[in-house]
């Protein structure tokens, strides 16, 4: 049974996402705890709610990132975490925090890696013309937004979009592919070569979301192979 450690900022809709596909898919694992960087994260009570223990460390409390960061990094080292999962935590994280967590440290990043790296990725998105959009979950690194990749999901660049609307379908986007490629860890199933993730056995490893509801598309159909 390996346990999970889930950093949010706000309400967390990826951690519940993850939560539940863990309970519904009987995952061989079990969310030990949900921390915070800010006492009032909404995603906090969901956790609570879900007999998760939760804690906060609140980053305004230190001087400097190094600080924070120790002092985040024995709270999640109190659960035993085998996997800590960043799900819209807010934080520029210092590289010897990275490190301490290499390979076992996911992160989903509201883009198409490498493309639009850092904030505003949807109005990037729009300000380029790019004709779709997406989702990556990847193993996080020092160089932010970077890191090899487990899985990505396609969304299309519809007329007439703005950053909200866009922001919508992406956020879907992210419900399914982040859940899919923590149980992927979860059961043993990811290696890391260089910059290259595989999954064993293989599957899909990326998507065409549901223009309608961002229901995963078994591109093995399509190519042949899973990606």
């Amino acid at each position: 049974m390996k346990n999970l450690v889930i950093l949010i900022s706000g309400r967390g809709s990826n951690m519940e996402a993850i939560v539940r596909a863990s309970s519904r898919e009987a995952w061989p694992a079990r969310v030990a705890a949900v921390i915070a960087n800010r006492p009032d994260a909404a995603g906090l009570a969901f956790a609570a709610a879900h007999g998760i223990a939760t804690a906060v460390v609140d980053h305004r409390q230190f001087p400097d990132r190094e600080s924070f960061d120790a002092a985040l990094a024995r709270e999640i080292d109190s659960f035993a975490p085998d996997l800590v999962v960043l799900a819209g935590f807010m934080r520029v994280l210092t590289a010897g925090f990275v490190d301490r967590y290499a390979g076992r440290m996911l992160n989903v990043h509201p883009s198409l890696l490498p493309s639009f790296p850092g904030l505003k990725t949807h109005q990037q998105a729009l300000d380029a013309g790019v004709r779709v959009h997406g989702a990556s979950v990847h193993f996080v690194t020092s160089q932010l937004d970077h890191g090899p990749i487990v899985a990505q999901a396609v969304v299309p660049v519809r007329t007439g979009d703005d950053p909200a609307a866009l922001a919508a379908r992406v956020l879907e986007a992210e419900h399914v592919i982040y859940p899919r490629a923590v149980r992927w860890f979860v059961e043993g199933r990811l290696a890391l070569d260089g910059l290259r993730v595989t999954v064993t056995p293989p599957e899909p490893q990326w998507f065409f979301a549901d223009e309608a509801a961002a229901a995963p598309v078994d591109t093995q159909s399509i190519t042949g192979e899973g990606t």
